[in-house]
Protein backbone atom coordinates (compact mmCIF):
# COMPACT_ATOMS: atom_id res chain seq x y z
CA UNK A 1 0.00 0.00 0.00
CA UNK A 2 1.11 3.35 -0.74
CA UNK A 3 0.62 6.85 1.07
CA UNK A 4 1.56 10.06 -0.07
CA UNK A 5 3.82 12.20 1.94
CA UNK A 6 0.60 14.33 3.12
CA UNK A 7 -1.06 10.89 4.24
CA UNK A 8 1.65 10.26 6.17
CA UNK A 9 2.17 13.40 7.70
CA UNK A 10 -1.05 13.94 8.46
CA UNK A 11 -1.54 10.58 10.04
CA UNK A 12 1.87 11.28 11.91
CA UNK A 13 1.11 14.59 12.94
CA UNK A 14 -1.87 12.69 15.31
CA UNK A 15 0.47 9.91 17.12
CA UNK A 16 3.37 12.01 17.96
CA UNK A 17 4.53 12.32 21.87
CA UNK A 18 3.73 15.58 23.13
CA UNK A 19 7.54 16.53 23.50
CA UNK A 20 8.09 16.57 20.00
CA UNK A 21 4.42 17.48 18.63
CA UNK A 22 4.33 21.20 16.64
CA UNK A 23 0.88 22.43 17.38
CA UNK A 24 0.04 25.44 14.97
CA UNK A 25 2.11 24.26 12.11
CA UNK A 26 1.76 22.64 9.20
CA UNK A 27 3.38 19.53 7.72
CA UNK A 28 4.64 20.33 4.15
CA UNK A 29 6.47 17.36 3.70
CA UNK A 30 7.86 13.97 4.75
CA UNK A 31 11.36 12.63 3.64
CA UNK A 32 12.67 9.04 4.19
CA UNK A 33 16.32 9.05 5.39
CA UNK A 34 18.66 5.83 5.25
CA UNK A 35 22.55 6.21 6.45
CA UNK A 36 24.41 6.54 9.46
CA UNK A 37 25.29 8.02 12.81
CA UNK A 38 28.66 8.56 12.94
CA UNK A 39 30.62 8.49 16.65
CA UNK A 40 33.56 9.17 18.03
CA UNK A 41 36.10 7.83 20.57
CA UNK A 42 36.51 10.45 22.86
CA UNK A 43 38.24 10.84 26.60
CA UNK A 44 35.80 12.51 28.94
CA UNK A 45 36.39 14.23 31.88
CA UNK A 46 36.63 11.92 34.14
CA UNK A 47 39.80 10.26 32.01
CA UNK A 48 36.92 7.12 30.52
CA UNK A 49 36.44 6.89 26.91
CA UNK A 50 33.09 6.89 25.97
CA UNK A 51 31.48 7.02 22.50
CA UNK A 52 30.26 10.57 21.39
CA UNK A 53 27.78 11.62 18.49
CA UNK A 54 29.56 13.33 16.01
CA UNK A 55 27.44 13.57 12.82
CA UNK A 56 24.68 11.54 10.66
CA UNK A 57 25.29 11.11 6.94
CA UNK A 58 22.17 10.31 5.41
CA UNK A 59 20.75 10.59 1.66
CA UNK A 60 16.65 11.95 1.69
CA UNK A 61 14.35 10.37 -0.04
CA UNK A 62 11.34 11.46 -2.08
CA UNK A 63 8.51 8.24 -3.30
CA UNK A 64 11.62 6.30 -3.78
CA UNK A 65 13.74 8.58 -5.38
CA UNK A 66 17.29 10.64 -4.15
CA UNK A 67 15.93 14.56 -3.20
CA UNK A 68 18.90 15.58 -1.06
CA UNK A 69 21.30 14.64 2.03
CA UNK A 70 21.24 15.00 5.59
CA UNK A 71 24.86 15.92 7.29
CA UNK A 72 26.48 17.58 10.79
CA UNK A 73 24.41 21.09 11.78
CA UNK A 74 22.40 19.12 11.52
CA UNK A 75 21.72 20.35 7.82
CA UNK A 76 18.71 19.22 5.44
CA UNK A 77 19.92 20.28 2.18
CA UNK A 78 17.08 19.40 -0.40
CA UNK A 79 18.00 18.97 -4.51
CA UNK A 80 16.81 22.58 -5.36
CA UNK A 81 19.45 23.98 -3.57
CA UNK A 82 17.27 24.93 -0.34
CA UNK A 83 18.85 23.65 3.25
CA UNK A 84 17.83 24.48 6.63
CA UNK A 85 19.50 23.68 9.78
CA UNK A 86 17.72 22.97 12.69
CA UNK A 87 18.47 23.13 16.72
CA UNK A 88 17.31 20.50 19.32
CA UNK A 89 13.83 21.68 20.91
CA UNK A 90 12.50 18.34 21.96
CA UNK A 91 13.56 15.04 22.47
CA UNK A 92 11.34 11.41 22.75
CA UNK A 93 12.29 7.70 23.14
CA UNK A 94 12.95 5.78 19.83
CA UNK A 95 10.23 2.59 19.51
CA UNK A 96 13.31 0.11 20.87
CA UNK A 97 16.35 0.42 22.93
CA UNK A 98 18.78 0.39 19.80
CA UNK A 99 16.83 3.18 18.15
CA UNK A 100 18.14 6.49 18.27
CA UNK A 101 15.47 9.23 19.88
CA UNK A 102 12.55 11.05 18.08
CA UNK A 103 13.73 15.14 17.50
CA UNK A 104 11.81 18.16 17.34
CA UNK A 105 14.64 20.88 16.06
CA UNK A 106 13.90 24.42 15.41
CA UNK A 107 15.13 25.31 12.56
CA UNK A 108 17.87 27.94 13.40
CA UNK A 109 19.09 28.73 10.15
CA UNK A 110 18.20 28.76 6.20
CA UNK A 111 20.23 29.02 3.16
CA UNK A 112 18.99 28.91 -0.78
CA UNK A 113 15.38 29.39 -1.89
CA UNK A 114 13.13 26.19 -2.88
CA UNK A 115 11.20 23.54 -1.13
CA UNK A 116 12.87 24.19 2.57
CA UNK A 117 12.36 28.13 2.37
CA UNK A 118 9.23 28.42 4.69
CA UNK A 119 10.45 25.13 7.00
CA UNK A 120 9.99 26.63 10.97
CA UNK A 121 10.58 23.05 12.24
CA UNK A 122 11.75 19.37 12.02
CA UNK A 123 10.22 16.48 12.99
CA UNK A 124 12.27 13.16 13.34
CA UNK A 125 10.41 10.26 13.60
CA UNK A 126 10.08 6.37 12.77
CA UNK A 127 13.72 6.07 13.68
CA UNK A 128 14.71 2.75 13.27
CA UNK A 129 19.01 1.69 14.98
CA UNK A 130 21.72 4.70 15.06
CA UNK A 131 22.53 3.78 18.37
CA UNK A 132 25.46 2.93 19.48
CA UNK A 133 26.24 0.93 22.97
CA UNK A 134 29.77 -0.05 24.05
CA UNK A 135 32.57 0.65 25.24
CA UNK A 136 35.33 2.30 22.66
CA UNK A 137 38.97 1.45 23.70
CA UNK A 138 41.29 4.07 21.23
CA UNK A 139 40.18 7.69 21.44
CA UNK A 140 40.18 8.97 17.75
CA UNK A 141 38.44 5.63 16.75
CA UNK A 142 35.02 6.36 14.69
CA UNK A 143 31.77 3.92 14.59
CA UNK A 144 29.33 4.17 12.02
CA UNK A 145 26.14 2.93 12.65
CA UNK A 146 23.12 2.62 10.18
CA UNK A 147 19.94 4.00 11.27
CA UNK A 148 16.62 4.92 8.99
CA UNK A 149 13.87 7.88 10.15
CA UNK A 150 11.24 9.67 8.42
CA UNK A 151 12.14 13.67 8.46
CA UNK A 152 8.78 15.81 8.43
CA UNK A 153 9.50 19.42 7.50
CA UNK A 154 6.45 21.63 9.31
CA UNK A 155 5.60 25.30 8.48
CA UNK A 156 3.55 27.90 10.69
CA UNK A 157 -0.14 27.59 10.25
Amino acid sequence: MFLTGSLVSASAQKSLPEAIAAPGETAMLTLHAEGAQVYECKTGADGALAWVFREPIATLFLDGKTVGRHYAGPNWEYSDGSAVVGQVVGTAPGQVAMDIPWLKLGVASRRGSGVLSPVTTVQRINTSGGKLNGACYKAGAYESVPYSADYVFLRKG
